[in-house]
């Protein structure tokens, strides 16, 4: 294997924070995929890194408590997300998880997306990618695209006045622009439910 090509892995590694995730295609121009692929195999081996699935590697957090410290399924789902220059979206449970209308996480986590449709086994979860269309991934706010995927995984007449009141507080949050642009691209029943927080009116 060409020594070079570890030294000049590891020194953009070394760069980089902690926690930071890496794949073959982070270090294009310092050799082919194949050469670079051995290199990141090799720093698996040492230690310094730390494979986390297929392709993907990271150097890890260190706690003084905790130990090594893995990266979570959001930090992963968007370090591929950035690669691929893709958008994507939680939905499902996920959207319920990250809202605090679950405890549980998920262990097939979903996103949609505007990349490829692929699988990505982590341990024991998994995150899915579904290719989906351009209206469902134009939502722009941080929780109202959350409460949309979220009220869809619900289902029309199953969602309850508890999670509906904390729905709408939670979207209380949300900036003004950004909760009118992604109700706007709700189906109609969600549309219904969630006008109230943007008009401050009672719900007809």
């Amino acid at each position: 294997m060409d020594r070079s090509i570890e030294l000049q892995v590891l020194r953009k590694i070394k760069k980089a924070s902690r926690g930071s995730l890496f794949f073959v295609d982070s270090f294009a121009g310092m050799g082919n995929a194949k050469s670079v692929g051995k290199a990141l195999e090799r720093l698996v081996h040492t230690g310094y890194l730390h494979r986390v699935a297929t392709g993907i590697y990271v150097h890890p957090v260190k706690d003084n408590i905790l130990g090594i410290v893995m990266p979570g399924i959001e930090d992963i789902a968007k370090a591929i997300a950035k690669r691929d220059k893709a958008r994507i979206l939680p939905t499902g449970s996920y959207a319920l998880y990250k809202l605090g209308l679950s405890t549980q996480v998920p262990l097939n986590v979903v996103y949609y997306t505007d990349a490829s449709a692929r699988k990505i086994k982590l341990g024991k979860q998994t995150i899915t990618f579904k290719k989906s269309s351009a209206k469902n991934l134009a939502a722009i706010g941080q929780l109202s695209k959350l409460a949309v995927q979220a009220l869809r995984t619900i289902g029309k007449d199953k969602v309850s006045n508890q999670e509906l009141e904390k729905i709408r507080e939670l979207l209380k949050k949300e900036k003004p622009y950004h909760l009118q642009h992604d109700i706007k691209l709700a189906p109609e029943w969600i549309r219904k439910l969630l006008r109230p927080v943007v008009s401050g009116q009672p719900n007809e």
